[in-house]
């Protein structure tokens, strides 16, 4: 069974209020979906997350 990454709250919350970057965020792979939480993780602001966010639907998978 896969575990499920431990997203964070604000994380969730953004990603609830942007579908598209909620499916795309979905469709990335496991180190991808990795990377955007540690990035997440290290943000201090909401404007900064909400960027983050509005980028994973660029994100190209490989």
């Amino acid at each position: 069974m896969k575990e499920i990454p431990k997203i964070p709250l604000g994380l969730q919350m953004a990603l609830a209020h942007n579908p598209s970057a909620m499916q795309a965020f979905l469709k990335l792979d496991d180190s991808a979906q990795d990377s955007i939480i540690d990035k997440a993780s290290s943000i201090k602001t909401k404007r900064e997350l909400q960027l983050l966010v509005n980028d994973i639907p660029q994100i190209r998978l490989n």
